[in-house]
């Protein structure tokens, strides 16, 4: 559907500078962009591009101005990105109904708005809300729950009684409520420890790619109402995790751990167990944290430290090799004056 960029600043609550009634048919980065269609510019580099661009006008947020294109200005390009992408690519329609080849229990309690596509399997006592899709391949286990708006895509797996809220997105291949690991020596051999507990994945929660989440051992692991989870992610038995927290690829977090809200754990995080995560803290990628944060920190390394400490480690580390010539350079010196210091044997006399 097209719009005029007057109609596109009223929807985003900013304004026009140049001709509101050009009409915009799209949204591409600069470098693709054709007359008619909308680019973005967060900063001057990336305007000085959109400016020689054929796009018709440009979504900034600062006092850009341009002789050549129609500005939509913002208080910030990038949210406003992400407001006026869904205008030109809207989700798509799923049409209510069973397919066929899916088998429900009949136990299960499945709204008369919902959609669920071929090959799924739903369980004994499964609550699947309004409008919520399941795409296909999906199982939800006996006692398993979805709430209303959710997009479940293929291969998903929902073991029994797993918890989840409303306009949550789960990405393909990923399994929630698996048994935690838990294993006790028994002698010569690794007796399991039996995982009664289950998942809670609270509202407005993006769960990404072949992400795994295991279920408590007794009790629940909870996912925070808004957070965000990238893909290849292990969240192991009892973890709790906050509200509108960012959890990015390839992390791992070990059992009974609690994170607070608002948490950052970049890429390839790794965080030992039974640890307390302080809200608004950040693990900078490729950590290893091995003790509690306090709120509002910044850590990273591994081990993990404060920021700053660690940045002071990095910098003494690099000066390393030249110390130790220094180092070597004085010890030779003091060898050559011990030598000389020596007293002269009686014989040299």
């Amino acid at each position: 559907m097209p719009y005029t960029a007057f109609e596109l600043a009223q929807l985003l609550q900013g304004q026009v500078v140049g001709d509101g009634s050009v009409v915009i048919t799209g949204f591409a980065p600069a470098s693709t962009a054709r007359p008619g269609e909308l680019t973005f510019a967060e900063n001057e580099k990336f305007f000085a591009r959109a400016d020689q661009s054929a796009a018709s006008a440009v979504l900034v947020d600062g006092d850009y101005t341009s002789e050549k294109k129609t500005l939509v200005r913002v208080n910030n390009a990038r949210i406003g990105f992400a407001k006026v992408l869904p205008l030109f690519f809207p989700e798509p329609k799923f049409a209510s109904g069973i397919h066929p080849t899916t088998i429900i229990s009949p136990g299960a309690v499945v709204d008369p708005s919902a959609h669920i596509g071929p090959h799924c399997v739903i369980g004994d006592e499964v609550k699947i809300g309004a409008r919520s899709v399941l795409h296909s391949g999906i199982q939800m286990g006996t006692g398993s729950s979805l709430g209303d708006d959710c997009q479940v895509f293929p291969n998903v797996v929902l073991y029994s009684r797993t918890q989840v809220g409303s306009r949550v997105r789960l990405h393909a291949g990923s399994v929630i409520g698996s048994d935690g690991f838990g294993y006790v020596l028994d002698g010569n051999f690794h007796r399991k420890v039996p995982q009664a507990g289950n998942v809670i994945i609270h509202d407005d929660v993006e769960i990404g790619a072949n992400v795994t989440i295991d279920r408590g051992a007794l009790g629940p692991t909870v996912i925070g109402r808004g957070t965000k989870i990238d893909n290849l992610v292990q969240i192991a038995h009892n973890v709790t995790i906050g509200d509108h927290c960012l959890v990015v690829a390839q992390t791992g977090i070990a059992g009974s751990t609690k994170l607070g809200s608002y948490v950052t754990l970049a890429g390839q995080v790794g965080l030992a167990g039974h640890l307390k995560i302080g809200n608004k803290a950040i693990v900078a990628a490729q950590s290893g944290v091995m003790h509690d944060i306090p709120d509002g920190e910044k850590w990273f390394g591994s081990p993990a430290q404060k920021d700053r400490r660690m940045k002071r480690q990095l910098i003494a580390m690099e000066q390393l090799p030249d110390l130790l010539k220094q180092v070597g350079d004085l010890q030779r010196q003091i060898d050559f004056l011990k030598r000389q210091l020596q007293p002269m044997p009686e014989d040299k006399l």
